[in-house]
């Protein structure tokens, strides 16, 4: 028996977010995303970037956060592969690499996938750019891919 497709999972086994406004106060996230640009919440008052974007800053709970771009290249941290146990719907994607990307310009380390490369080829340091990961039905998430 095939692997269910992400997109056809219940709702609690979604890896992939309802991304419209009416479903989520980030919705801009998603719809920069969708145009190729990386954005995250940012707190004037704490001169904060946030991650993941967020509606309210964790530090001083102000609500009126702006939206700022992120350049969407960044360079490796730490990585690892996805070679057994890949959650309910990814398994045909195995192996598949993951690591921990320092984003050019930002305080902050992001997890992410990255697409494109075998476990073999990444270092430590190696440059990567945003790749958008689009489903079928319109949603999209972020991913990594060598630069």
């Amino acid at each position: 028996m095939p692997p269910p497709d992400p997109e056809q999972l219940p709702y609690l086994l979604d890896f992939f977010p309802l991304q419209d406004a009416e479903s989520t106060q980030i919705s801009h996230f998603f719809d920069e995303l969708r145009a190729g640009r990386l954005v995250t919440s940012y707190c004037p008052p704490c001169d904060r970037l946030h991650w993941p974007p967020r509606v309210a800053c964790d530090t001083c709970t102000a609500e009126k956060l702006e939206w700022r771009t992120l350049p969407g290249r960044g360079k490796v941290f730490a990585f690892t592969a996805m070679m057994l146990g890949a959650p309910m719907g990814f398994e045909k994607d195995l192996p598949f690499v993951i690591a921990v990307v320092e984003v050019e310009g930002a305080p902050f380390k992001v997890l992410a996938r990255v697409d494109d490369a075998k476990y073999e080829d990444m270092s430590i340091g190696m440059a990567v750019v945003l790749k958008v990961h689009r489903l079928r039905d319109g949603r999209v998430f972020y991913r990594f891919r060598p630069a």
